[in-house]
C-alpha cells in the first residue's frame, strides 16, 4: 500500500525546508504504510524549485514537480494522474493540520469504508486557532455549498485531503478548476455520486502569512458553485 502525499507551493522557500523535514520525520515514525512526499512546484518566482530539488536529495521518498501555471488544483491533477500510489492526499505546506489526524485519515481509506477522507475545522471536536474574520467567511461558506447542494461534509477547503486510486480516477476528469474551487467541485461530485466521505476532525492553526486572497477568492468560489449546480442540472456528472 503506496500513501501519495502531495504538498502545492507557490514561492514557499523559506517554509518548505522546515516543513518537509518534519512531515518526513513524522511519517517515518508513525506512519505503517509505504508513502511518497511531492513537492508541487506551482510557477513560483522565487527558489523554491531549487530547495524542493535539493530536499529530494537529502531526504528518502521525497520528490519534486515542477508546474509552470499556477493553481493547487492545477498541481493536484496532475501530480495525483501521474503517481503509482494507492492512496492519494495532500496537505498544505504550513502544516496547519495537526499532523496526528494523517494516520487515521488514511487508515479510513485502507480499510476500504470511504472513498475520500477530509479534515474538518468545523465538526464539534475540531480545535482551531484563527481571526475572527476567517472563522466567519469559512462558516459562512460552507453554509452556501449546502444551501446550494444540500452535502452531508461539514468542512469543502481544509486543506488536508486523502482519496482512492480508484475514485480519483472517476473524479479528476470531471474537475474543471484548476485553483482553489477543486477542493469543493471534488467533494460535492463525488457525494452526490455516491462516493464516501470520511469526515474527521482536526486540531487546526491560521497561517498568518497565507497566500489567499479571500475575497477574489471567495467570488471566484461562488461562480464555481453555480457552475457545478448547472452542471448537475444539465446531466455533466455520471
Amino acid at each position: 500500500m503506496l500513501v501519495n502525499v502531495t504538498i502545492p507551493v507557490f514561492n514557499e522557500e523559506k517554509t518548505l525546508p522546515s516543513s518537509i523535514a518534519t512531515l518526513h520525520a513524522f511519517l517515518t515514525k508513525h506512519c505503517r504504510f509505504e508513502w511518497e512526499i511531492v513537492v508541487a512546484n506551482n510557477a513560483s518566482t522565487d527558489s523554491t524549485l531549487e530547495v524542493a530539488q535539493r530536499l529530494s536529495k537529502e531526504f528518502n521518498g521525497v520528490r519534486a514537480v515542477h508546474l509552470d501555471q499556477k493553481g493547487r488544483g492545477r498541481a493536484l491533477k496532475k501530480v495525483w494522474s501521474e503517481s503509482r500510489a494507492d492512496i492519494l492526499s495532500y496537505m498544505d505546506v504550513d502544516l496547519s493540520s495537526n499532523l496526528y489526524a494523517f494516520p487515521p485519515l488514511i487508515e479510513a481509506l485502507i480499510s476500504g469504508g470511504f472513498d475520500i477522507g477530509i479534515g474538518s475545522r468545523l465538526l464539534k471536536a475540531s480545535t482551531t486557532r484563527r481571526s475572527l474574520k476567517r472563522e466567519v467567511i469559512s462558516r459562512t461558506y460552507n453554509l452556501l455549498v449546502k444551501a446550494f447542494f444540500f452535502t452531508k461534509f461539514s468542512d469543502a477547503q481544509c486543506g488536508f485531503k486523502a482519496i482512492t486510486k480508484k475514485a480519483a480516477g472517476k473524479l479528476l476528469p470531471m474537475i474543471d478548476d484548476t485553483g482553489w474551487f477543486f477542493d469543493t467541485e471534488l467533494l460535492v461530485i463525488a457525494e452526490k455520486l455516491g462516493l464516501r466521505i470520511f469526515d474527521l476532525p482536526v486540531s487546526w492553526v491560521e497561517d498568518l502569512d497565507s497566500r489567499v486572497k479571500i475575497v477574489s477568492t471567495a467570488m471566484d468560489d461562488i461562480k464555481g458553485l453555480i457552475r457545478v449546480r448547472r452542471g448537475f442540472t444539465t446531466g455533466k456528472y455520471r
